[in-house]
């Protein structure tokens, strides 16, 4: 994966999301857009697991085949997806915010669409020093405040 990024010369920012299913339901509605933001090159999965966490608080991780026992969700072009950045470590981390009885998969993707912008920042002699999310509640409250203020 490093000769990969090293021939592209031209990195995205990396993120990562932790994604519970409560009650261990997983319908697979998302998977096909996740496919769809790969082919289109908007995104390149790095990393894609799945862990449960047992009513008595263990965790184990999940194959995809486990996921796709009933059939009714082709998860075989995630197979494999696995650049080595994910530890047992950060996996036993994003299972502490699990809830019992509960699964999630762990997503680290690169932002393709933002590579040739990161490249030039830094060729530029830019270095990035803050990043972060505004979760969408936060907006949603911050936009009706808004409208109500008017």
């Amino acid at each position: 994966m490093s000769d990969e990024f090293e021939e592209a010369g031209e990195v995205g920012p990396i993120d990562y999301l932790v994604v519970e299913f409560p009650g261990n339901r997983m319908t697979g509605e998302g998977f096909p857009i996740l496919v769809d933001l790969v082919d289109r090159g908007l995104i390149r999965i790095l990393d894609l697991v799945f862990v449960r966490k047992d009513d008595d608080g263990s965790v184990s991780g999940m194959e995809i085949a486990d996921l796709t026992g009933d059939g009714e969700l082709d998860l075989a072009v995630f197979e494999g997806a696995s650049s080595g950045l994910l530890g047992q470590d950060d996996i036993e981390e994003a299972a502490t915010a699990l809830e019992p009885g509960s699964s999630a998969g762990v997503l680290v993707y690169e932002n393709l669409w933002a590579a040739p912008f990161a490249a030039a920042l830094r060729r530029g002699g830019a270095r990035m020093v803050a990043s972060g999310r505004i979760p969408v509640p936060a907006l949603v409250a911050a936009l009706e405040a808004t409208e109500a203020a008017h």
